[in-house]
C-alpha cells in the first residue's frame, strides 16, 4: 500500500528520524565531492527567521528534506538549500513535491527569484531541476566558480 507524503516545516532540532535523513544526505554528498566544493549547511543554521526547513515523512519515516534561505545579495531570492530523498524513495516525485514546498515558501515572501547550487554528479537532481523551469547561471552570492559547482535559477510568478 502507498502513502502519501506529508510536507512539514521543521521548527525545531532534535528529530531522530530528520537528523539521520541528513547524515545520509551528509555521507551521499561527502562520497561525490571534496570538501571544498561541497556546500551544505547544518541543520540549525537553516531553521530561522530568515529561513526554512521542510522535511517529507510517510508514516513515521522522514523520506526527503530540503531548505531555503532568504537572500539579499545582488536581488532578493531563495536559495535552495539540502534537497535529498532517500535512495529508496528515489523516482517517486518526492523531490517534486520539496521543490514546490520552497517554492511557495519563497513566493509567501514576495520574492520571484528561486536560485540553487548543485554538483555534476548528481545528473538526476539536474534533469529534476531543468524540468521544474530551472536554468544555469554564473556564480551567486558568495559562491565562486567550480567545475564541481552547477548555478542555477528560476523566476517564479507572483
Amino acid at each position: 500500500m502507498t502513502h502519501t507524503m506529508q510536507v512539514q516545516r521543521v521548527v525545531a532540532l532534535g528529530d531522530p528520524a530528520l537528523d539521520e535523513l541528513i547524515r545520509q544526505s551528509d555521507e551521499y554528498l561527502a562520497s561525490l565531492y571534496p570538501p571544498e566544493s561541497n556546500h551544505t549547511e547544518p541543520l540549525a543554521a537553516l531553521i530561522s527567521d530568515t529561513s526554512a526547513f521542510f522535511k517529507g515523512v510517510i508514516g513515521s519515516e522522514c523520506v526527503a528534506c530540503g531548505a531555503v534561505k532568504l537572500m539579499d545579495d545582488d536581488i532578493r531570492y531563495g536559495e535552495i538549500k539540502r534537497v535529498f530523498v532517500s535512495e529508496r524513495q528515489r523516482g517517486s516525485g518526492l523531490a517534486t513535491a520539496i521543490m514546490s514546498a520552497l517554492e511557495d515558501y519563497i513566493l509567501e515572501h514576495d520574492i520571484s527569484v528561486a536560485r540553487l547550487e548543485a554538483g555534476p554528479l548528481q545528473p538526476a537532481a539536474l534533469k529534476l531541476y531543468g524540468k521544474l523551469g530551472y536554468r544555469e547561471r554564473g556564480p551567486f552570492g558568495s559562491y565562486q566558480s567550480d567545475p564541481l559547482s552547477t548555478f542555477m535559477e528560476k523566476h517564479l510568478s507572483l
